[in-house]
């Protein structure tokens, strides 16, 4: 069966410490953390669409920029990347939601 979700990464540069805290541990909910104001996530529609929300809330937006890049979808996408230093890159996997 194939899944709807996709593949993004996240990137945010926010000015104010208390505000990138505040969406450094909202990502967490969306995502998994890949470094310093970066993170993946495999969403759906609507938790696409949450993320997008949760962020517009969260930001202000004359200060600080969040980019949400889709890369494709997530269980046919294989993303050529270059990770160079200690940490190995593992696109994130899909994982059961429970509710």
């Amino acid at each position: 069966m194939a899944s709807d979700e996709r593949l993004y990464f996240v990137v945010y540069d926010i000015g104010d410490p208390k505000r990138w805290r505040s969406v450094f541990k909202t990502m967490h909910g969306y995502g998994d953390w890949v470094q310093l104001s970066v993170f993946q996530c495999r969403l759906t529609r609507v938790r696409h669409a949450e993320l997008i929300a949760d962020m517009d809330n969260l930001i202000h937006h004359d200060d600080d920029h969040v980019m949400v890049i889709d890369i494709g979808p997530a269980d046919n996408v294989e993303p050529k990347i270059v990770s160079l230093g200690k940490r190995s890159y593992t696109p994130i996997e899909r994982e059961p939601i429970v509710v």
